[in-house]
């Protein structure tokens, strides 16, 4: 399947997921306030965290071997065998100790222990969170685009009826505990939309564990543990930073301002997890790989590109619109956040080669590196420009990303040798 024939179907998902968070975005705002966003913020970088560890942070080598085994079924089922065992004893062990500590926890990351229910309600639907992570993975992998955009759709809108329901009803509280339990709705879909294929069968998730598949595993575990501490880590300490020296409705703002991000770079980070990452795995040539990330910069740059433009464009709109009035101090982060989002995309498509390649230590110590330095940059420029600084800090943390990734990557993989 060709990137382009990829992302227009993967664009139907990307639509309607990036819809759903719009309006969602545009309840949270109205219901919770920038305070709220803050908030929302510290408790998705916790999931983040927890559902990282619990999963055994396989999900990126399951769609790697997937791929790279296409035409061995036995050696697939192998690789689904082993993780699914490590899903269901990872994810059993994290919500046993997330239930245990879930006081203890409430008050680390949101600093109110009152929250504590919100991470028994995660404890409890962790396995179905797992292992609904785990099925898309393998649907990726297995380039099964039709069926994983089915069950994409399926989870936005579970998303976006469950959060506001809640969130209306119960304000914060309510939307902390959506956020907890919806992908177990999403979970039911996904698994019928796997049954429904010729290749799928319930004993091919459980089974022994392989010791070979086990390593081969292990540095995607190693890469995604790293960046379940660095990147949600490095965000909090952020996010802490700016709510103690510029007020807690900055943060906020700042948080309002990333969620937008997400939302509308979905449709380029989910082609390069979709198209990119088996295409990647697949390819040995150096030829070969130099083409698609050459394809790559000739289409998906661009668009990331104009579609920073235009929302900078339409900034006080999109504020007016998507957020509320008292939004409005937000506008000062759109210039610096579009160019870093661009300058983002740009390293990504490069390091999707680390990934795709099994590149374990530098993936490693470029994301330790670049979190931190994503912090101190922070910790400066706020200093100096005031909110204004974390969205330059993005940017130029971005730059210094891709250009380091293209210097240490370019001898390796574009110098015309075959790949071994």
């Amino acid at each position: 399947m060709t990137l382009i024939k990829t992302s227009l179907l993967n664009g139907v998902a990307v639509v309607v997921k990036m819809l759903t968070m719009l309006g969602l975005n545009k309840i949270l705002a109205m219901y919770l306030g920038p305070g709220g966003y803050a908030a929302i913020g510290n408790f998705q970088n916790a999931v983040q965290i927890i559902t990282t560890f619990s999963s055994g942070a396989i999900n990126t080598g399951v769609i790697k071997y997937t791929a790279e085994f296409y035409d061995e079924e036995q050696k697939q089922r192998q690789v689904w065998r082993t993780a699914g065992t490590v899903a269901l004893i990872g994810s059993i062990v994290t919500g046993v100790v997330v239930l245990v500590f879930s006081k203890q926890i409430a008050q680390w990351f949101l600093n109110d222990k009152s929250y504590s229910s919100v991470f028994v309600w995660l404890s409890i639907s962790l396995v179905f969170f797992v292992f609904n992570t785990l099925l898309l993975a393998i649907l990726n992998g297995k380039k099964e685009i039709y069926r994983y955009v089915i069950a994409n759709i399926a989870g936005s809108l579970f998303s976006l009826v469950v959060t506001s329901v809640l969130a209306v009803k119960l304000g914060l509280h309510g939307a902390l505990t959506a956020l907890a339990i919806h992908p177990s709705f999403s979970f039911v879909v996904t698994l019928y939309v796997c049954y429904r294929a010729d290749w799928f069968k319930f004993g091919y998730i459980f089974g022994e564990l392989d010791k070979g598949t086990v390593m081969l595993l292990g540095k995607y575990a190693a890469m995604a543990l790293t960046s379940a501490a660095c990147v949600p880590v490095s965000h909090i300490l952020i996010r802490h930073h700016i709510g103690e020296t510029l007020g807690w409705e900055a943060a906020g703002y700042w948080e309002a301002m990333w969620r937008l991000s997400s939302a509308y770079l979905m449709l380029v980070t989910t082609t390069l997890s979709l198209y990119y990452l088996p295409k990647l795995s697949e390819l040995k040539d150096s030829a070969e790989i130099k083409k698609e990330i050459l394809q790559g910069y000739k289409i998906i740059l661009p668009l990331a590109a104009l579609c920073g433009i235009t929302i900078y464009l339409l900034r006080d709109l999109i504020i007016e619109i998507l957020f509320a009035s008292n939004f409005a101090p937000m506008r000062e982060l759109f210039a610096w956040q579009m160019i870093g989002d661009t300058l983002k995309i740009g390293s990504w498509i490069l390091a999707y080669l680390m990934l795709g390649k099994a590149m374990a230590k530098l993936f490693i110590c470029t994301e330790v590196i670049f979190a931190a330095n994503f912090y101190l940059l922070s910790l400066v420029l706020t200093g100096v420009m005031g909110l204004e600084g974390v969205a330059t800090a993005y940017s130029i943390n971005y730059a210094l990303y891709w250009f380091v990734l293209a210097v240490l990557l370019r001898a390796k993989f574009f110098s015309g040798r075959h790949l071994r």
